[in-house]
């Protein structure tokens, strides 16, 4: 089933990239790599990691939900470790308090895997898009964080493919069994929504 839907998602890729839009193509892509990443097994682990930088990531089997939005934009081409971590240097005072993780400067350690952060920078380079209780308010590509409870967020990426019950688009997220793709959209409290096509994309529109 993973299968006919990843084909149909490339199909609909390779359409619109006739079309000669770089922005769509760009969406399209993202959102083949987000579904692609559902068929990889990861552990839920969210200790800090030193990495490689730039391009640098936790062991490929284990992350948290913020890695597999990483992972799928680097699948296009972004890399969130650098571009978080530049604008951090360069702003360092437009980003969450640092008092929540006692930390007194930019760490491209961890930095870009922490969801306030990532927050901060989609507002910043990218779009941030009005918050809606209408599904349709919502498209393949878009960015979507959650507030789950007690003010733990969460973090996943729309995707072209609708559920057979509400037909409401799916969500790619990993909440703890591993990146799946599902129908959360409206399951806990919305506190962001944002739409990124990268440094150089972000810079035509």
């Amino acid at each position: 089933m993973l299968g006919v839907c990843l084909a149909s998602v490339l199909s609909v890729a390779q359409t619109r990239q006739a079309s000669g839009n770089p922005q769509q193509e760009f969406l399209d892509t993202l959102v083949a790599a987000a579904i692609e990443r559902t068929n990889h097994s990861v552990k839920y682990v969210s200790a800090y990691v030193h990495l490689d930088y730039p391009g640098g990531d936790v062991p490929a089997d284990t992350g948290v939900c913020s890695d597999e939005i990483i992972r799928a934009y680097r699948a296009v081409g972004v890399d969130l470790q650098k571009e978080v971590h530049e604008d951090m240097v360069k702003n360092w005072s437009e980003y969450p308090p640092k008092a929540k993780w006692h930390q007194a400067h930019p760490d491209s350690n961890i930095d870009h895997r922490r969801v306030p952060n990532l927050m901060v920078f989609f507002s910043r380079k990218g779009e941030s898009l009005p918050i809606s209780m209408r599904a349709e308010d919502y498209s393949p590509g878009d960015i979507v964080t959650w507030d789950l409870g007690g003010d733990v967020p969460h973090i996943g990426i729309m995707v072209n493919v609708k559920s057979a019950e509400s037909g409401r688009l799916l969500i790619v997220h990993n909440i703890g069994q591993g990146p799946k793709m599902e129908d959360v959209l409206f399951s806990w409290i919305i506190t962001g929504h944002y739409r990124y096509f990268g440094p150089l994309l972000q810079e035509t529109r």
